[in-house]
Order: C-alpha cells, then structure tokens, then sequence
C-alpha cells in the first residue's frame, strides 16, 4: 500500500497531476469501430514505446476524432488488423483517446507488441511541436499505467525508432522524451 501511495505522490509531483487525473475519451466516444478480435496483453510490462502518426495534426476534438476514424479505417481496411494499432493517441489537443486500451495486446512495434503498451502522438513531428499539454497528457497516461499495474514502476521508455527501422516517432518528440526519466539510450 505504500508503493501505491509513493507512486501517487511522485505522479502529483511529477506530473503535476493525479494518476487517476487523466481523463481518456473512449473509443466510442470518439466514434472508433469495434476491434474484430482481441489478445490480452500482460500485466506488469517493462516498456512503453512511443510513436508518432505521421499524419495531419489536429488540435480540436473534432478534427483529433476525424483523424482516429481515418488512421484506424487504415489500419483495418487497408493493412487488415483487427483495430487501430496503438493501445492510446494524444492529440495536438492534449486529449488522451482509447485505442485497443489498457490490457489488449497492440500492432505498433514489431516483436514487441506483446511486452509493452505503445502510445502514439497524432501528427508528423518531424515538422509538428510536441505542446505542453501533450506531454502532460502522456505523463499523466504513463503514471496512470505505473497505477494500474499495466507497466511496473521502473519500466523503460523508449521511442519507436529504437526498437524499429523507422523516424517514428519524429525527430522534435524524440529530443523530447530523451529527457524523461524513463527513458533510456
């Protein structure tokens, strides 16, 4: 109980928020098709890998909703996965949106789908800012995965292009990450 606690304190210290703050706009509400069929993915992950669309950036509700239709309609129809491949998208309006969620094994980093959560920021941020927001929205998401038990405490950070041939994900998110404390070289 006072691991919980600590990693509750050290959220609200470092993220400037709870772990249990972050607010995530389901699948549904964003208008997400239903996945054609799911896998579990474990509990107690050591990684999250970071990602970027490569797309168009939004930065209201509507237009982060419009672009998540379009990149899991890619996703389904074109590439043939049974869902969008991340677990969670962070839009240019610092929302946090469901993707296949907490406990669902993704499609967004081959050979390691099935030991980490991925979370993808939409836009190309090779040309595209990472805000404020979207940082916190992530912290906040990586926090709430350290309190749920998704990923363990000292998991390792690392972005796509480290466990991939791949810019993924974006040369301005990449120099940013490097300098969160979970990350690692």
């Amino acid at each position: 109980m006072a691991s919980k606690a600590l990693i509750l304190l050290l959220a609200v210290l470092f993220c400037g928020q709870a772990v249990f703050g972050v607010t995530i706009i389901s699948k549904s509400e964003w208008g997400g098709r239903s996945a054609t069929s799911k896998s579990t993915l474990a509990s107690s992950l050591s990684y999250a890998v970071i990602h970027h669309t490569a797309g168009n950036y939004c930065t209201t509700r509507a237009a982060c909703q419009t672009q998540l239709q379009n990149i899991q309609a890619y996703h389904m129809d074109s590439l043939g996965w049974a869902d969008i491949g991340y677990n969670f998208l962070i839009g240019g309006d610092g929302n946090v949106y469901e993707g296949r969620g907490w406990n669902v094994m993704g499609a967004h980093a081959t050979n390691w789908n099935s030991k980490s959560i991925g979370i993808s920021f939409l836009g190309n941020y090779n040309t595209d800012k990472i805000t404020s927001a979207q940082i916190t929205a992530a912290k906040g998401l990586l926090a709430d995965a350290v309190s749920r038990g998704q990923i363990v405490s000292g998991y390792t950070l690392y972005g796509h292009r480290q466990v991939g041939s791949t810019e993924c994900p974006g040369t301005n998110i990449w120099n940013e990450i490097q300098t969160w404390s979970n990350w690692k070289a």
